[in-house]
């Protein structure tokens, strides 16, 4: 099946064209609606939620210019609503769970060695269907329908009583949009870190990164079922006069909360889990020496795992439930941050036992320790009943959800940009703005949410677009938004970094960073098929202990990738991979129709239901072996 070779000895520029002729995705427009390269789908991803962030940060701008003063008139009430709740959804939905995964879409095939994605056609297909959920919602906002009920939804108020029109429904169909893109690119992330690792890499060797792909992926699984499944009941309630969470006809308003809430705490470790891979993936690339701790970082991951779903109900404390169940919740709430913790000092140990080097990306991994450490401490204190209950629905909350998820998410995404961008271009990111973007965005983002904590103690209450001058929140206010100015121009700078530097950036070369992980062995950036030959993995820094070239496995030809045992990645079978189709995207595009359709007449759902069988019978149709290599 195959066989172990050296690179020397094998023909790499006849290997190229052959295997550039089977993988290469076709060219125009046809092509560009085809692609199955996990690489292509995986920078659409990451720029398309790029662009989310941009449109929510400036909604947050403009909130931001409201509050900046009392009895400021620059937005009403009704707009305001609408602002704050698209800021919320297109961050938590649109922005920060896409852009993790459509990293790992990216990475992850690199990282064990595979040349492609498991399932790239449900991929490519979970893409479409993200960007038509993100696409509806603003549309809906642009055409004064925007969603005006928090990126929470809660009822009664998201509720047909409370809610006329369709701003509701356009919100929880979009919930909908966005978990099966999201479903659908976990379990590829799950099959491809399973099934199609590199001869040799066993579960001691994958990469710290992959392993936060697979702990995230299999919380997506049990953990996104609940908030579609919420969603559903809440636009049925709106259509078709079900009473999911009508209390007058036998119904639960706090059955919406449990299910929400039973998704929205693992949703901070979906976003979170795979930030934490980043950094242990920095960290000792900078620190020019293996991770310290290997086995506990790992172990770390799959404990917040496990814990982040017994969590939930430390939203809930106000809510009246019964005090002896709440205090397990505020033990678990607070049992989450020795995991964390673990991972802290592993990275601290790991920096101080090494000899660090300062580039950008090592800035922005500090920041986010930093950064992080004071959101865990806050997080620890709401977890508290008594707490809780005084700063609930306050600014603190507030400064201490944008602690953990901008310093938790955001900074360690901002460093692994950089580190990867050369390996996704070929070219590298200036330093000098970089270090500009890190230190204006360290100081604004400080300077934004660290004096909201003192608001919240203060009594400002969240979700309110006015409030009068004669309550001490002025010049804090005013700070903040300033604060808020210098982080978004942060961006600005960030953003021109990466456009300029796709030209005139320097040539990166294969391995700028002298990193270790396998990703690094493919060319910067890679071709269509990642490697002529499959890698052999005989150590956890396969780059740092070969010191010349790797050993590689051949017999893989045309579109095939290996399949390996998921424990010691032992070569089981070679596999054909399909080759690429529009029938990904018609289905999306069908999928849609039944979606949006479905919240203006229920027949929507009978007629767009066989648009998309009809599009799933083009999609799994039999070929022939030619006509699926194209």
């Amino acid at each position: 099946m195959t066989e172990m070779a050296s690179v020397e000895d094998l023909d790499l520029a006849a290997m190229h064209e052959e295997l550039a002729h089977h993988w290469d995705d076709p060219r125009g427009v046809r092509g560009w609606l085809s692609a199955l390269d996990h690489k292509v789908v995986g920078r659409r991803y990451v720029v398309t939620s790029l662009a989310f962030l941009a449109l929510a940060g400036l909604a947050a701008m403009v909130m931001r210019l409201q509050l900046s003063q009392p009895e400021a008139g620059y937005v009403g009430a009704d707009l305001y609503n609408q602002l704050f709740t698209m800021h919320g959804t297109t961050m938590m939905f649109l922005f920060a769970v896409p852009v993790m995964q459509g990293v790992g879409v990216y990475l992850v095939p690199l990282m064990v060695g595979s040349r492609n994605i498991a399932f790239p056609r449900l991929v490519s297909f979970s893409y479409f269907v993200y960007l038509a959920g993100g696409i509806f919602i603003w549309i809906a906002f642009a055409l004064n329908t925007g969603a005006d009920v928090g990126w929470f939804a809660y009822v009664p108020l998201s509720g047909p009583e409370f809610s006329p029109g369709k701003r509701a429904d356009v919100w929880a169909q979009m919930i909908t949009f966005t978990e099966v893109s999201s479903l659908a690119v976990a379990v590829a992330t799950i099959t491809t870190i399973l099934k199609h690792r590199a001869p040799g890499m066993t579960l001691e060797r994958i990469p710290l990164f992959v392993w936060s792909m697979l702990v995230t992926s299999f919380i997506i699984c049990v953990a996104m079922p609940a908030v579609m499944l919420a969603s559903s009941f809440l636009i049925m309630d709106r259509l078709i006069d079900t009473h999911f969470f009508n209390p007058a006809e036998g119904g639960d308003a706090l059955l919406w909360q449990h299910l929400f809430w039973f998704f929205g705490h693992p949703e901070v470790y979906i976003i979170f889990l795979p930030a934490t891979g980043m950094v242990s993936t920095l960290v000792p690339t900078f620190a020019r020496r293996p991770p310290f701790g290997y086995t506990a970082l790992v172990l770390s991951l799959i404990a917040v795992g496990f814990l982040s779903f017994g969590l939930w109900v430390h939203h809930m404390f106000v809510t009246g439930l019964p005090q002896l169940g709440a205090s397990f919740f505020t033990a678990s709430s607070m049992l989450i941050a020795v995991p964390n913790g673990v991972q802290i000092f592993c990275w601290i140990a790991t920096l101080w036992l090494g000899a660090p080097v300062y580039r950008t990306p090592l800035l922005f991994i500090i920041g986010f320790i930093l950064i992080f450490v004071i959101g865990g401490l806050t997080g620890v204190m709401v977890a508290s009943v008594p707490i809780d209950t005084q700063v609930h629905d306050t600014y603190f909350v507030v400064a201490h959800f944008h602690y953990v998820l901008i310093g938790g998410a955001v900074f360690p995404l901002m460093g692994a940009i950089y580190y990867w961008y050369p390996k996704v271009t070929g070219r590298m990111m200036s330093e000098v703005l970089g270090r500009w973007h890190f230190w204006l965005a360290f100081i604004g983002f400080n300077v934004a949410f660290f004096p909201m904590h003192v608001l919240g103690l203060r009594g400002m209450p969240r979700r309110v677009y006015t409030y009068q001058p004669d309550l001490g929140w002025d010049g804090l206010n005013l700070l903040v938004s300033f604060g808020a100015l210098i982080f978004f121009v942060s961006f600005v700078l960030f953003l021109i970094n990466g456009v300029r530097s796709l030209r005139r950036g320097d040539v990166a070369g294969e391995n700028p960073w002298g990193a270790s992980s396998l990703e690094w062995a493919a060319s910067s950036p890679p071709p269509s098929y990642n490697f002529p030959a499959i890698p052999i993995v005989q150590h956890a820094e396969p780059l740092w202990s070969e010191q010349g070239s790797l050993p590689v496995a051949t017999g893989l030809s045309k579109r095939e990738v290996l399949i390996s045992s998921a424990i010691d990645a032992t070569p089981q079978v070679r596999e054909g991979t399909p080759s690429p189709s529009v029938w990904p995207f018609i289905s999306a595009i069908a999928l849609t129709i039944a979606f949006i359709g479905s919240i203006f007449t229920p027949w929507a759902v009978v007629w767009g239901g066989a648009l998309v069988g009809a599009a799933l019978t083009g999609w799994f149709w039999p070929k022939t072996m030619q006509e699926d290599e194209g």
